[in-house]
């Protein structure tokens, strides 16, 4: 009897029901595809953040120490304290290895031009090949930490054509006054040694660096004498929105509780990369950049924030129209209701009926709902980040029980309803 009315409902109501089940799967579709790229959504936003600048700066102590006291630029005289170049390769081999995306180091100095002015004269690594000591190996550098530039003539410095040593990068307004353009020769003194370098690329990055020049680590070790030697290092990493735990480790992290150091060294907080960094780079101090890392954790806060709040709207958009459908349906029905009353159905029963079919809807709306919700984070994912959305198997049963929550609130008033209609006046024709 039962199944015999629910089929009947959902065949002589089947414009309403498919109405209900529309309503049902643009909420599902709505907070499946939210919540995927919420779940998801922290790597997604680290990533697009590193590509505007290191998060980390790792710096030798002694120099740190000077910088402090007498706020000491790096390429100051004082500055003679330096990191070893070959112990770069341990920092994918801390804990946290992988989250490590992208590292370069520098190492500066002051050339002297052709015309007598002096220019700041920065080594780094382009797209250095590096083999690491866990057997791995992968190409790090500026190229990929100063995405951001750009190359207004010629071409990035290539570390890989077996000329870098014999190459300059210029910024464009050094090049604008000094009237450089890619191709050009030009010599360079650093303190006793001199240099004659093309220049194979001309760089806009707005800011101090275009009035500098860039060349290969090597070349400046060279002309300085500071083989093997870096002055810092420039750290991209993904991490963990700092909380309360890892305020007090970056205080101090001996004074955590074993528990507390576990958890805290074992999760991706900016203090705990750091930390670790200090642990495999000898006589180094690593401190995050402030204005970097906190940024990441409000935009990803508030981006967190934004998508809940519109699943939340979807879901309250739902429920009101569940409520108007099922009302209406409940409407159409209440000589039925009111008949089956007369002849002694109890409430209960009747109430019973009614959610079954509501609820079988509310599964056909989900199981479409929750499809197309994933293609919608795909779709997401390829516009805002160029990469696809993981379907994260948290999403699905959270996801039911909204639904479920949400149709049982859109029936309430329908239910009420029920409850209170009386047979004389229905079946007589009455309110």
């Amino acid at each position: 009897m039962l199944l015999r009315m629910i089929r009947g409902v959902l065949f002589h109501q089947k414009s309403k029901m498919l109405l209900i089940a529309l309503t049902i799967a643009l909420g599902a579709s709505l907070a499946t595809g939210m919540l995927n790229v919420v779940l998801g959504v922290e790597e997604k936003v680290n990533k697009e953040l590193k590509n505007y600048g290191a998060n980390i700066v790792v710096k030798p102590k002694d120099s740190s120490l000077l910088s402090d006291i007498y706020d000491v630029g790096e390429g100051s005289q004082l500055n003679t304290a330096y990191l070893r170049e070959d112990e770069l390769g341990r920092l994918k081999t801390i804990f946290w290895a992988f989250n490590i995306v992208d590292f370069t180091p520098f190492l500066d100095a002051q050339a002297v031009l052709s015309d007598g002015s002096a220019a700041r004269l920065t080594g780094t690594w382009f797209n250095h090949h590096l083999d690491l000591p866990t057997g791995e190996s992968l190409d790090a550098g500026v190229v990929g930490m100063r995405s951001w530039w750009d190359i207004t003539e010629g071409r990035w410095l290539d570390e890989k054509d077996g000329d870098a040593q014999a190459e300059i990068m210029a910024g464009s307004a050094l090049a604008q006054r000094m009237g450089w353009h890619a191709g050009d020769t030009v010599r360079l003194s650093v303190s006793d040694e001199e240099a004659e370098v093309t220049v194979v690329g001309i760089y806009d990055a707005g800011g101090e660096e275009d009035d500098q020049l860039f060349a290969a680590l090597d070349l400046v070790q060279a002309l300085t004498g500071r083989e093997n030697r870096v002055a810092s290092i420039e750290v991209s990493a993904l991490t963990t929105p700092d909380n309360e735990l890892a305020r007090r480790a970056a205080r101090n992290p001996a004074a955590l509780s074993s528990r507390d150091y576990e958890t805290w060294y074992c999760t991706a907080y900016v203090s705990a990369i750091c930390y670790q960094i200090q642990e495999v780079i000898t006589g180094s101090v690593a401190s995050a950049v402030r204005k970097v890392a906190e940024s990441e954790g409000t935009i990803l806060d508030k981006t967190k924030l934004l998508m809940i709040l519109i699943t939340a709207l979807s879901l309250i958009g739902s429920a009101l129209g569940i409520s108007n459908l099922v009302t209406a349906s409940v409407m159409e029905r209440a000589k039925e209701i009111g008949l089956l009353k007369a002849i002694g159905a109890k409430d209960r029963s009747i109430t019973g009926v009614v959610m079954t079919e509501i609820l079988i809807t509310a599964l056909a709306g989900f199981a479409a709902g929750y499809f197309l919700g994933f293609g919608f984070a795909q779709l997401i994912g390829q516009s805002v980040f160029g990469s696809s959305i993981d379907m994260d198997p948290r999403v699905a049963p959270i996801v039911a029980g909204l639904i479920a929550l949400v149709t049982i609130a859109g029936s309430l008033p329908a239910i009420r309803m029920v409850l209170r209609l009386r047979p004389a006046e229905v079946l007589h024709g009455g309110h």
